[in-house]
Formats: C-alpha cells, structure tokens, sequence
C-alpha cells in the first residue's frame, strides 16, 4: 500500500473510498515482492499492481467486492496444470493478498490516511495490518513511527498495541516490509496472530565519490534504482550541476571530511571512484568502519593492491579490507562509463539482494533471493 502512497493520498484527501489489495507473502517465482499494492476507488479506477499484470484482473474483482460489503479477504494465487491460465499465474509461484477496503466509516480509515500522508512526504513510517483473524481485529490498523509513538491500533487491546508497535518499529528500522507471528500470549486473544507490516523509508543513499565521467553514468543508475545520490570531489571546477544535472545533491569538499559529517545508515552504497591515492586512502580508512551496506573502489588490479598496502599501514585490518569491493562492479567486461556504471549497479544489487552475479542460464540457484514464506493461518474471508 506505501508503494504507491502519493496517488492514494490523494484519493484520501479527495474523501474517495478505495480498497488496497496488498502482497502479504509470496513463494517461489512470484512477480512483485511483499508490499506491492493494487488500489481500487468506487468509481472503477486502479492504481498499482501485485503481479505484474498476471492476477490483476482477479484481484481488481475482489477490491471491487470489498468496496460493496466491507469485508477483509486473504486470497491465494497459485500455479497449477488447472489454473494456471485462468489467473494468469504461470511463473510457477504462489502469492498471498490481502484485500482491505478503506471507506468514510471504517476504522483503520484515520490511521491509513495518516499513514499515507507520511510516506508522501517522504517520512519514516510503518503500517501494520492483521492478516484475517478475530472479527473484531480485522480492518484495523496500526501506523508506527521511527521514534516509536504509535496511532490507532486494535481495538479494545492496548497490550497488543504494544507489542505489534515494537515489533513493527524493528521492521521500520530496517526498512522491511513482511509478516510476523504474535503468540497466543503476545496476542491476548485467544489465538496466534500473523501481522503484515509495511514499511516506508526514504530512498537509501548512494554517495559517488570522484567527479568524473564514470561518475556520471554511476549518478543515472544510482537514480534507476533508487536511490539519492549525491556526488562529492574536493575540486570545484568538476564537481558541477552542469556536469551532474541528475544528482540530488553535489558537495565540494574533501572526500573524508564529507563522510566524517553526513550521515549514513546500513542501506547507504560509498562508491569510490576518486583513484588517486591521496583521496581514497583516508576515505576508505573511514568508509570500511561504518555500517554501510556497500563500499567499493574503481582501479587496477594493480592499484587495488597498491592501495591494500596503503591502507593496511593506516591501520585498516585485514577483516576491515574484506569489506571492499575492488575492483568494483562485476565482470562484464565492461569499457564504457555507462557499461562499467551498469557493472557497479549489478554489483550492489547482488550484495543487497544475495545473489551470486553468476549468469541464470543453467544455473540452479533462486531467481528471487528475498521471497519470504507464506502466513500461516486460515486462507480465505473474514465477515
């Protein structure tokens, strides 16, 4: 549903009712990761998608149900000999979706509109949902926030208000959306529970160091993919709107100093490009201690070794050197600034996502490294 936040915050601003149809879980080679949505206002109109085209129908039918009688449904789509065609779902995987209608009088509708507004304007926040279970906690939801406070909830059970807010707040932490399991203790129901929490974050940070052309086709793909980038060189003449319209944010300082002062978190990429020793020494001296996702440098295999040395007599250790990804990007055998941005991006993606960089044809490895597991619980729909 935070996916596609801007346009249903402007359907709740327009007082317009909607259902949201959100990817709770899926398993094997599905199309679009837990989160992803498909929205349906009363007059027909659809937003999103949770399938990438291949469900979408079946599940626009369903929102339109859920706006008439009100009721939250969990559907499973499948693969199977008999099936297959008649939903679309052939890549073989299996997909779990909640349908939610958000109308004037229900009442996760205050906390939604909330939740949406945040994530427009680019804020921290995290939404958590019961997959269906008890009657009286289904259609509810809880909005968290990075410092913790919370809004709505579940009823008349603050305890498990509590308890989804500090478990969604790890969730919003690391910038996740997926399910988890309350105990039958931790629930105060009666019964376990399986909780869906959606989380948006601001773009993770790519920081390209080193205003060259290189630098420049890095800044595209970095934008491609997502992130805000910013480039930063200590030599003014190059590092220039001119030169990097696409940029979110271009800093003229030296290199280490920048790092020293920006802040940076566990999803942050550091790439490297300045190759010239006076800079990459005490950038990368600091880059390697920080708990970035990614740090990489551009060089030779004989510069890569050069530096190795320099940094180790700056006191970097061998389990901090390990950390660097030099030469960067993978082996495409990549010539251009734009082929050898693409390499990088290639590069980041595997060490975020777990992949080997190996070619799929042939191999035997998942297509798909971050697919979670499927709910547990009763499939179907809640009155």
């Amino acid at each position: 549903m935070l996916d596609i936040a801007e346009e249903l915050n402007r359907w709740a601003g327009q007082g317009r009712d909607f259902a949201v149809a959100t990817v709770v879980a899926v398993s094997g080679s599905a199309p679009r990761p837990p989160g992803a949505a498909l929205a349906v206002d009363a007059d027909g109109t659809a937003v999103g998608s949770v399938s990438g085209g291949c469900v979408e129908g079946a599940v626009y039918e369903l929102c339109r149900q859920a706006l008439q009688d009100g009721d939250t449904v969990l559907e499973r789509f499948g693969y199977s000999d008999e099936d297959a065609f008649a939903v679309g779902l052939t890549c073989g995987g299996v997909v779990d979706i909640l349908v939610t209608p958000v109308r004037a009088p229900d009442p996760a509708r205050p906390v939604v509109a909330s939740a949406l507004a945040a994530a427009a304007r680019g804020e921290a926040t995290a939404v958590a949902r019961i997959v269906p279970g008890p009657p009286e906690l289904t259609g509810r939801a809880l909005l968290v926030r990075r410092d913790g406070s919370y809004d709505g909830g579940f009823g008349a059970h603050p305890e498990l208000d509590r308890t989804v807010a500090a478990e969604a707040g790890a969730f919003l932490d690391a910038g996740r959306t997926g399910t988890l399991e309350i105990s039958e203790q931790g629930s105060r129901c009666g019964a376990p529970l399986t909780v869906l929490v959606e989380s948006s974050v601001p773009p993770p940070r790519m920081i390209v160091f080193g205003a060259i052309d290189f630098a420049s086709a890095l800044v595209r793909a970095g934008k491609f993919l997502g992130h805000h980038v910013t480039v930063c060189d200590a030599r003014p003449v190059f590092a220039t709107r001119a030169r990097f319209p696409e940029a979110d944010e271009i800093v003229v300082e030296w290199p280490h100093r920048y790092l020293e002062r920006t802040d940076v978190d566990a999803r942050t990429v550091l790439c490297v490009l300045t190759h010239d020793a006076k800079f990459d020494v005490p950038l990368l001296t600091r880059a390697l201690r920080l708990p970035v996702a990614y740090v990489g440098a551009m060089g030779s295999r004989r510069t890569h070794l050069e530096r190795n040395d320099r940094l180790r007599e700056a006191g970097v250790t061998e389990l901090e050197l390990a950390r660097l990804r030099s030469p960067i990007g993978l082996d495409l055998g990549a010539r251009t600034p734009q082929e050898t941005a693409l390499s990088i991006a290639a590069e980041i993606v595997a060490a975020r996502r777990g992949g080997s960089g190996v070619p799929l044809t042939g191999a035997h490895t998942p297509i798909h490294h971050d697919a979670t597991s499927r709910p547990a619980g009763r499939i179907g729909s809640v009155a």
